[in-house]
């Protein structure tokens, strides 16, 4: 399956100040498998060693870090000839071994010739166990769930991402049928590449939704074998709450939600931790459309989002035919399928993101983007029918911006603000 990333791994290869890499992000996104896509066409050879439970590696790594020596016993180990600048050497799971970890501050001072390539999942974690970080010593690019453009070329459909990509609108509108069956099948398989391999190769809906559950289940586990024992409940339950959090039609998270008189203190560490393993986005209010926006950012007021729009269907066992089929899927849910669609599109950017309300709550804006030295307040509308007053009123309050809504409507270009289709959203930046 191709990703975008791609790009990124490529040009960190070309880099002449290159340091060893680190792909971060949430399990099963498929960091394991781009490495191995990438070291298999663009290097001669590649060196891959899984660090989880390696007692050789252990061994290896224990003594010291001589480089040397440590690329000698991993060329005999691997059978690999391991030579610079035409092998990739991919370390897995790297959060299970601090040593090998640490080790990558001397790949980078003492053998920078040499491209190494590691992966981790639950890094953010180990990182509060105390593990030492080779900082400013290491590369680093995030990898997410697939977006509606990998899907797209996942499911053979890469003429639409062409036509999405030419930006040309006559054309875009004229298929606006088309991506949206296809938008459907995205909103009910996300982006979890186990779920899309699955849906490209057989359409089995119920298979889509057995792995789903299956990585869910994967994840409490991670709860539990992982979270601090004590923070395992909470962890649940702000895991457990955010679907229904986010079908409110004032997303904001609501400890109260949680359990009678729950206080934010409580729920800290859960939240941090869910964080830290890549699984929600937090998205905090600010006060203020004015660069930088992280100058108005409130941290006690924000709304939270798990990562892939897939999985949220399966946690809040939404059943295919609402969302394949039926007419009123864009109305359902109040907003809370297509405003996470449209936060994970933007998160594979390099985007701030925020989110607006006023102090009597009269006007909220979904999302507050700063693109560059640009401020783009974001309505997401789940339907053809977008009469709302909260954009028009915000942007009457700062005539210096230009909104940005996105709906079921054909792309329309006024003066306060542009409309684009919510299948377009990927190619807008």
């Amino acid at each position: 399956m191709k990703r975008k990333i791609l790009s990124k791994l490529i040009e960190w290869k070309n880099k002449k100040n290159r340091k060893p890499l680190i792909v971060n992000g949430a399990r099963q996104v498929g960091k394991t498998y781009i490495l191995k896509e990438f070291g298999s066409h663009y290097y001669e050879k590649m060196a891959y060693v899984n660090c989880d439970k390696n007692k050789t590696l252990d061994k290896i790594f224990s003594q010291d870090y001589n480089i040397s020596r440590i690329l000698l016993s991993l060329s005999a180990i691997l059978h690999v000839n391991i030579e610079p600048e035409n092998t990739l050497i991919i370390f897995d799971e790297i959060q299970e071994n601090p040593t090998v970890l640490n080790s990558l501050k001397y790949f980078c001072e003492d053998a920078s010739q040499y491209h190494v390539a590691v992966a981790g999942s639950l890094l953010g974690i180990s990182l509060h166990r105390d593990t030492s970080f080779p900082v400013g010593k290491v590369d680093m690019i995030k990898m997410y769930p697939m977006t509606f453009d990998e899907f797209l070329m996942a499911i053979d459909e890469q003429p639409l991402v062409d036509v999405l990509a030419s930006k040309d609108f006559s054309i875009i509108d004229s298929l606006s049928v088309r991506l949206i069956d296809c938008l459907r099948q995205y909103y009910y398989v996300g982006g979890m590449p186990a779920a899309v391999a699955e849906f490209a190769l057989t359409k089995n809906l119920e298979e889509v939704r057995n792995i789903q559950k299956q990585i869910l289940f994967d994840y409490r586990r991670d709860f539990s074998k992982h979270a601090p024992i004590q923070e395992v409940p909470r962890i649940n339950m702000v895991w457990d709450s955010i679907p229904a959090q986010l079908a409110k039609e004032n997303k904001k998270f609501i400890f109260g939600v949680l359990k009678k008189g729950a206080r934010a203190s409580e729920f800290e560490i859960a939240i941090q931790w869910l964080l830290d393993a890549g699984l929600i986005y937090q998205i905090n209010r600010i006060t203020t459309p004015s660069i930088p926006l992280k100058f108005y950012e409130e941290m006690s007021v924000f709304k939270l989002f798990v990562l892939d729009i897939g999985l949220m269907g399966a946690m809040s066992d939404a059943p295919a035919e609402s969302i394949i089929v039926a007419d009123t899927l864009f109305k359902e849910y109040k907003g809370a399928f297509t405003e996470l669609f449209v936060l994970t599109q933007l998160m594979t950017e390099d985007l701030s993101i925020y989110y607006y309300s006023s102090n009597d709550s009269r006007v909220e804006i979904d999302l507050v983007v700063q693109k560059g030295a640009v401020v783009v307040p974001i309505e997401v509308k789940a339907e053809v029918n977008v009469h709302a007053k909260s954009l028009r009123t915000f942007i009457g309050k700062h005539p210096e911006l230009k909104g940005l809504r996105l709906s079921m409507m054909p792309y329309q270009n006024q003066e306060w603000m542009e409309n684009r289709p919510l299948y377009a959203v990927g190619n807008w930046v």
